[in-house]
């Protein structure tokens, strides 16, 4: 007991040691990163940070903090912000040594302590993962491919033609929005365990996959902007909190179908099948490996081609030149007999004007706007943005402002909130062929870049350029939204 009276005569005198200590943490964190500026309260706090992803609009907010503060700004204690592309293609070069910072990629796991792809932290296994799977998104162990997609858009089409087309009795509009995401989960489906859930024939959301995925997005963001993370992948929470493949529906019963399909493919491993999951089988994926990268591309990768798609069919809906020009080209290819049945990938890159559509949509309205922070390496690093010298202390997480980067005026010109596909049409275009191939470089952030780079990149682009020509080939007409 005389120890806990000591302890309690020391109460005062132990308690302006606790803030003394706690104010010169504070202070520690705000002094290193004190020659960068930003809203007020970053220096000291993570309010405006969490404020900010919470309420829906951190790309927005990050675009006014490096347009106010310059390209590379402070957003929190420890946290920057920049819209530099030079910075950017620095920090996630091959050979750079910045890494991925813990806050946000841990957040994605589908279970805890389980790394897919996207959220291995340690670069020598991120690096093995990304060889184990390079061959089977790019296509060359992954020859079904493109059928693949053709035969899910295929899918959507006859739904069109059976249940939305017009006739003399009156039209029945269909919402790309919400057969979007059904149509690339199904293909993500299909791809990854070589069959699907059968929405996309339903027409519906079959036991409420798209709307748990989306969710469980929403779960991801919540849990990084408020620092849960390490928390909430604590194995006894996350059980407790997390879907269960034992639910009867939603995101946790989409798991327990997941598990279900790999195990049976992993029983007969030498089908003959020549498609994504056999390759991973191949070079080595184990079974929890499968089942990881199955889910995350099933909720990611469906999710952000989706939201591309959409965009890209909103915006010449509101432009009716760029609406009339798309919808020219399309018709003369398939008059021209270059797409009898659904357009192949061949056909599609000698479609210019498509091209450039597809470009801008994705760079007006970036598919994917989260900050996805690098982590500084140790010792620091100095850096050169617009002919400035920063020195990014080390430990600092630099994060991407992807609607800065691609609404900048000085690579894009000053319609760069414009749609405007012109843009990258060299012959009506005032840039120059440098300035295209830098103007493309940037835009091609979008799918990450070096190391990072998004392993579907190839896949996602294909998708989006069929669809569109399909979609701008068999409606003679698009509804306003409401």
């Amino acid at each position: 007991m005389s120890l806990l009276v000591q302890l309690y005569a020391l109460r005062w005198l132990l308690l302006s040691a606790a803030v003394a200590l706690y104010l010169a943490d504070k202070y520690r964190r705000y002094d290193r990163l004190r020659h960068f500026h930003g809203p007020f309260g970053t220096g000291w706090s993570e309010f405006w940070h969490a404020r900010v992803i919470l309420g829906l609009h951190s790309h927005l907010a990050y675009q006014d903090v490096n347009d106010k503060y310059g390209p590379v700004a402070r957003v929190g204690p420890n946290e920057l912000v920049t819209s530099s592309p030079e910075l950017l293609a620095h920090m996630n070069a091959v050979r750079s040594q910045y890494t991925r910072s813990y806050w946000f990629n841990a957040a994605t796991r589908v279970e805890p302590g389980k790394d897919h792809v996207f959220s291995q932290l340690d670069e020598q296994k991120h690096t093995k993962r990304r060889q184990q799977m390079a061959a089977g998104y790019s296509g060359k162990e992954n020859l079904s491919l493109e059928s693949d997609i053709d035969g899910r858009l295929q899918e959507l089409l006859t739904l069109i033609r059976t249940k939305y087309m017009s006739t003399s009795a009156g039209a029945k509009p269909m919402d790309p929005g919400a057969q979007g995401p059904v149509l690339h989960s199904r293909r993500h489906q299909h791809n990854w365990l070589g069959e699907a859930f059968g929405d996309l024939q339903a027409d519906a959301d079959l036991n409420d996959y798209i709307k748990s995925g989306e969710q469980g997005l929403t779960v991801v963001t919540i849990s990084a902007a408020l620092g849960l993370t390490k928390y909430l992948q604590w194995p006894p929470l996350a059980r407790l909190l997390g879907p269960s493949e034992k639910d009867r529906s939603g995101f946790g019963k989409m798991m327990g179908v997941a598990r279900k399909l790999i195990d049976s493919r992993l029983e007969k491993s030498t089908d003959g099948r020549s498609d994504m999951l056999a390759s991973f089988m191949h070079h080595g994926l184990s079974k929890e490996d499968l089942f990881s990268e199955a889910v995350l591309q099933i909720l990611a990768g469906s999710d952000t081609t989706a939201t591309a798609i959409r965009s890209t069919m909103l915006y010449p809906v509101a432009h009716p030149r760029i609406y009339y020009r798309l919808q020219a080209e399309v018709d003369a290819a398939v008059r021209s007999g270059a797409a009898p049945g659904i357009v192949q990938d061949t056909t599609l890159r000698n479609l210019p004007y498509l091209q450039a559509v597809v470009r801008e949509g994705l760079r007006i309205f970036p598919p994917v706007t989260d900050v996805v922070p690098k982590k500084v390496p140790e010792g620091g690093d100095r850096v050169t943005v617009d002919g400035k010298q920063y020195f990014l202390p080390g430990g600092t997480d630099v994060s991407y402002n992807a609607w800065g980067v691609h609404h900048d005026k000085a690579m894009f010109g000053e319609d760069a909130d414009r749609f405007r596909p012109e843009r990258w049409l060299l012959e009506e275009n005032s840039a120059n062929e440098d300035k295209l191939t830098a103007m493309r470089r940037t835009t091609e952030m979008i799918f990450g870049y070096g190391k990072y780079q998004c392993l579907g990149k190839p896949i996602a682009w294909l998708e989006i350029t069929k669809t569109v020509f399909e979609v701008r080939r068999w409606w003679s007409s698009l509804c306003e939204p409401d």
